[in-house]
């Protein structure tokens, strides 16, 4: 109850005080490229039930051949001015609407793609359906400073899901066991303090201190959670 109402005074204080940045985003989005300024896709959602996630479109709509529901680093399919928003996060403030709604919450696990939970999820990312997925998250962060660095290659969908995806799920299943509210403010404060450091140019840094717990869950281990793609 005291997270639900936190979600709501502090999605509907958001989206008061972060709104006109919401509409200049989306202004820039229209002059960037042809065709609407949000992007609405399905999400997995609470005890895996769809949801339509909503974001600030990044990507031009005609993606040619590309079809991967994962953006690998340098993808041709986003936009000079959507990479700028994606870098800063803002691309995901509109799902400030979806935690009003009570689709998502603030901190909790990421909602995957449809396609990517039902080929790709094992018992630990089952788990982490048990919540509301979240804004932000321990293995949000985690992809944000390590993960989409990882994406290269012509199929970075396929190196999301054998390398990066098992390590996220991990991560959000250690978040699981320690959910608290000052849990969640830590995390709120560790998702800023990454957008700072990287847009001052950071471009390593240290595995989360969830890692070790994460290496611990049965199922897992150490090499596969540490492994790491090479172009």
């Amino acid at each position: 109850m005291a997270k639900r109402l936190f979600d709501i005074l502090a999605s509907l204080a958001a989206l008061l005080l972060l709104g006109p940045v919401i509409l200049f985003a989306a202004a820039g989005i229209r002059l960037s490229s042809r065709g609407p300024a949000f992007y609405c896709p399905k999400r997995g959602g609470l005890r895996g039930q769809p949801f339509t996630l909503f974001k600030l479109r990044t990507m031009h709509l005609n993606h040619g051949a590309n079809v991967s529901v994962v953006t690998g680093a340098n993808d041709s399919r986003v936009f000079a001015f959507g990479s700028v928003l994606r870098k800063l996060k803002i691309d995901e403030l509109p799902q400030l609407w979806n935690i009003l709604r009570g689709d998502m919450t603030i901190v909790g696990p990421r909602p995957e793609d449809l396609k990517i939970v039902a080929q790709h999820y094992d018992e630990i990312g089952m788990s982490t359906l048990a919540v509301r997925p979240g804004l932000t998250g321990v293995g949000s962060i985690y992809y944000y400073t390590h993960g989409e660095k990882m994406l290269t290659g012509p199929d970075p969908e396929q190196i999301y899901a054998r390398d990066l995806l098992p390590v996220k799920l991990a991560l959000e299943a250690v978040y699981l066991r320690r959910a608290s509210m000052i849990y969640d403010v830590t995390l709120i404060i560790r998702t800023v303090v990454a957008i700072v450091r990287v847009m001052s140019g950071q471009a390593e840094f240290p595995d989360p201190p969830e890692m070790s717990d994460a290496c611990g869950l049965p199922g897992t281990s150490e090499d596969t959670l540490t492994r790491r793609h090479v172009a």
